[in-house]
């Protein structure tokens, strides 16, 4: 009888398992978004436990670093064990030292934290030792999007091997204006259907593994000439343009069943005529637009809620309350969250804020950290940490995306000789460079010239006397700057001396750097052979040495509109 009894408490505690299990799993399968319309034990447990202020505590993220001092990181600790909130963005650093400060700061919150990061081209983007996937700008003249499908994969994966189940990205904004400060490189580009398309093939991936995502800035940064960080941009557009334009890749992303949507800090008269009112703080836009327009059900996250955009006009912790009552989940890195919280209970206290809508939001966001697996977290290993995210299949990958990528703008060279008197010019550096050391490996007759952006009116005259003695000349274009600008920061004479150089015979020129810089440099469109790198990364000048020896077929299409010689979608 008492075997029995006991086969039969270990068949049930096996099914329990199994259910909970599958319960567990098909949430994942489902997406987040479908998840949202399953009961959750977890959850509801969870929330009961909450008191006011600790629900509120939820919807706020705390700014960390692993690359700062032990008194910094002992400052977010005593954040994160007092205030109790809801996760962590953490920003530069290394992987070594944000695994163990993920542990630390697990282990201080009573609900396990969500973790998120800025990841739009990767973990590299913030950390360091971590795999750097090419820009979004470089990956949006890629034609194979399925492509975008794999790194969003390994970019999941990725992430969750360092315990993170947040990715803010990627930026959906189509950027069609080259003057925009702060977006640009990060678009896909200024083709609204390209930039949903490859956004969406990239969050699906991520997703797919497992990974929280989020679409950004609603309703769009892309035409703007303002930094939100360090003022409030205005968008003057017709709310029609709005609709076809701006708002069309968040559109195709809810639609795709995004995750989150991350709001900008943006003053849109066309939605809300109200003076000086980031777009972040408005109810007509977040939960107007976002919520009942566009039906989206996911998590909405506010952007720095500590950014110029937002607090230059709603100082002291109004702007925390304003961003709730407008409709967002999460607020993200508050001047003072413990400021923050109280104004939020305050309100709520008024009736100004329905103690129901405090627990859908709160409910939302314990969701989220279920869906990502936090209900069973486990602590970082941090043994082979950095092989694990340095894998060759990721590797390979890049290169395989700087390949698809290289766009081929002109050649009227045709191959180049291999053994004839060569030049190998590489311009914006003050020292030889990858694409050059690999290149003199295929020439038999080769010299290196290295000019740097603010060369002498002189050396730069006598170097272009010199260079007419070559029958080939292979230019190099580097922009060395982390955020590459639309414009070069070469003093005017190097300009000039590219453009006198385009004009010579048999000039080949790779440009890495951003696309809109090639339309800063009237002149270079004089040369033979005219190739698109996008940026200064070591696999896209391999990818172009590989063009230029013929051991590669350029596939990719500018991915903005760059002058009248190079618009939209050019690529031989």
């Amino acid at each position: 009888m008492m075997d029995f009894f006991t086969r039969y408490c270990k068949a049930a505690i096996l099914l329990l398992s199994v259910s909970l299990w599958f319960t567990g799993a098909l949430a994942q399968k489902q997406g987040y978004i479908q998840s949202l319309n399953q009961q959750n034990h977890w959850v509801d447990s969870v929330l009961r436990k909450l008191n006011k202020k600790q629900k509120i505590a939820q919807l706020f993220m705390v700014r960390a670093y692993s690359n700062k001092s032990a008194s910094f990181e002992d400052s977010v600790a005593a954040v994160i064990k007092k205030e109790q909130l809801g996760g962590v963005v953490f920003f530069k650093g290394g992987p070594q030292g944000q695994a163990a400060l993920t542990n630390r700061y697990q282990k201080l919150a009573r609900v396990p934290l969500l973790i998120a990061i800025d990841g739009e081209w990767g973990l590299g983007m913030r950390l360091d030792s971590a795999v750097s996937y090419p820009y979004q700008m470089t990956l949006g003249a890629i034609q194979d999007n399925a492509l975008l499908y794999k790194m969003g994969q390994q970019v999941a994966r990725d992430f969750k091997r360092l315990g993170i189940q947040m990715n803010f990205g990627p930026v959906m904004d189509i950027n069609n204006n080259p003057n925009n400060p702060v977006i640009s490189y990060r678009s896909f580009g200024d083709n609204k259907y390209n930039v949903a398309a490859k956004a969406i093939k990239y969050i699906q991936g991520m997703q797919s593994g497992g990974l929280l995502t989020t679409a950004k800035h609603f309703p769009g940064h892309g035409d703007t000439d303002v930094d939100s960080h360090l003022d409030l941009p205005q968008l003057p557009f017709s709310r029609q343009r709005l609709d076809s334009l701006e708002e069309y890749p968040f559109r195709e992303a809810i639609k795709a069943g995004i995750s989150s949507i991350m709001v900008a800090h943006m003053n849109i008269p066309a939605l809300d005529a109200t003076q000086h009112l980031p777009s972040t703080l408005s109810k007509p836009i977040v939960t107007g637009v976002l919520k009942d327009s566009l039906g989206f059900k996911g998590l909405i996250v506010s952007d720095a809620m500590d950014m110029k955009g937002v607090v230059k006009y709603f100082p002291n912790g109004e702007a925390d309350v304003r961003a709730f009552i407008a409709g967002n989940d999460i607020l993200e890195l508050s001047e003072n969250s413990q400021r923050a919280i109280k104004l939020i209970r305050k309100a709520i206290r008024k009736g100004v804020i329905q103690k129901n809508d405090l627990d859908e939001r709160v409910k939302k966001v314990l969701a989220a950290k279920y869906w990502a697996g936090l209900n069973n977290r486990k602590e970082i290993s941090e043994a082979r940490l950095i092989d694990d995210l340095n894998r060759p299949e990721a590797i390979a990958l890049v290169q395989q995306l700087n390949d698809e990528a290289i766009t081929l703008l002109k050649n009227s060279n045709g191959s180049i000789n291999p053994i004839t008197k060569t030049a190998l010019v590489s311009i914006g550096v003050t020292q030889v460079t990858a694409f050059q050391h690999e290149l003199s490996e295929w020439l038999a007759a080769n010299k290196i010239f290295v000019v740097a952006k603010n060369t002498p009116a002189n050396q730069l005259n006598l170097l272009l006397d010199s260079l007419k003695s070559f029958d080939q000349i292979i230019i190099g274009i580097h922009d060395e700057r982390p955020r590459p600008a639309s414009k070069l920061d070469y003093a005017s004479d190097v300009k000039l001396f590219i453009a006198e150089l385009a004009a010579y015979k048999n000039t080949t020129i790779s440009v890495f750097a951003n696309p809109y810089a090639i339309a800063g440099l009237p002149g270079i469109e004089k040369c033979g052979t005219l190739l698109c790198g996008y940026q200064m990364s070591g696999g896209m000048q391999h990818s172009a040495v590989k063009v230029i020896t013929g051991q590669l077929k350029p596939k990719g299409k500018l991915s903005v509109s760059v002058n009248a010689f190079f618009p939209y979608g050019t690529g031989l």
